[in-house]
């Protein structure tokens, strides 16, 4: 009676230990669904191109980690000198969910166009950076567009898409001016922003702002006027663009990014 109780208990432990490992791989997310795409300490894995530089050319480090984010920093500048720029992540993707959180600084390079004081932005779908041209200002791209409050009490809603040298459509309607506006609302410049954009494989894409979906649009394309300084071979009208590159802009603002992330959709 003995050995038969001690290996009933026995199975029952097994069972029960069983039972509880079950239950937390339910509970527990897969964790090769979300990619870090920054690691909090350096910038590996990305890469830098600036208009006027050659690619991988960091001038006066414009791009760095500090404090576990990564910043857009011109203290290094004596002038803007259009160096419009773009810090992109390694490899192209295609249907995803991508989150991230920003926030502009104080600081200002007064060269810089009016319209990119407290705007900065993420592209997507971009164009293959080792393809961009010395004195190409933007990439080929989608852009996920940032803007904060620039005068007290007037909106400006940030989340916007903004299209460098392509289209979009929304509601089955091609849309050909740059910028499409969200439904956000405003936003202190020193906040920090939760967004997230999601590409499906239908080439639908959505943004959110903290929780909200703010904008919805759907296959972009290669259209508009072409981007200066870039190469004329691949601006090839009304071409779909169903992956790319993401990269975080730099246009004369500070600004930082954190806790970026990507799951991939086409699994």
């Amino acid at each position: 009676m003995f050995k038969t109780s001690k290996l009933n208990n026995t199975v029952f432990f097994i069972a029960l230990t069983l039972s509880f490992i079950s239950c937390g791989n339910i509970n527990k997310p897969n964790s090769k669904e979300w990619q870090t795409l920054f690691n909090g300490k350096n910038l590996n894995g990305w890469v830098v191109k600036l208009n006027h530089h050659e690619l991988g050319d960091n001038y006066a480090n414009t791009f760095r980690v500090v404090n576990n984010v990564i910043q857009v920093n011109y203290d290094g500048y004596s002038e803007f000198g259009e160096r419009f720029g773009h810090l992109f992540y390694q490899i192209p993707f295609s249907a995803y969910h991508l989150k991230f959180e920003y926030r502009f600084t104080e600081q200002w390079m007064d060269e810089a166009p009016s319209h990119a004081y407290r705007n900065s932005g993420i592209m997507f779908h971009s164009q293959n950076p080792k393809t961009i041209l010395k004195d190409q200002k933007w990439p080929i791209a989608v852009e996920f567009q940032f803007l904060a409050e620039e005068k007290e009490g007037e909106p400006r809603s940030t989340g916007n898409a903004c299209s460098p040298g392509t289209h979009i459509y929304k509601d089955g309607v091609l849309l050909k001016p740059h910028v499409t506006k969200s439904t956000a609302k405003n936003y202190k410049w020193h906040q920090w922003i939760k967004g997230e954009l999601i590409v499906d494989k239908q080439s639908n894409i959505t943004h959110i702002i903290e929780g909200d979906t703010v904008l919805q649009y759907s296959n972009p394309i290669i259209g508009g006027r072409s981007i200066e300084g870039s190469n004329p071979d691949l601006q090839i009208d009304g071409k779909a663009i169903t992956s790319g590159f993401i990269g975080l802009q730099a246009e004369g603002q500070g600004v930082e990014f954190r806790s970026i992330t990507i799951k991939d959709l086409m699994q």
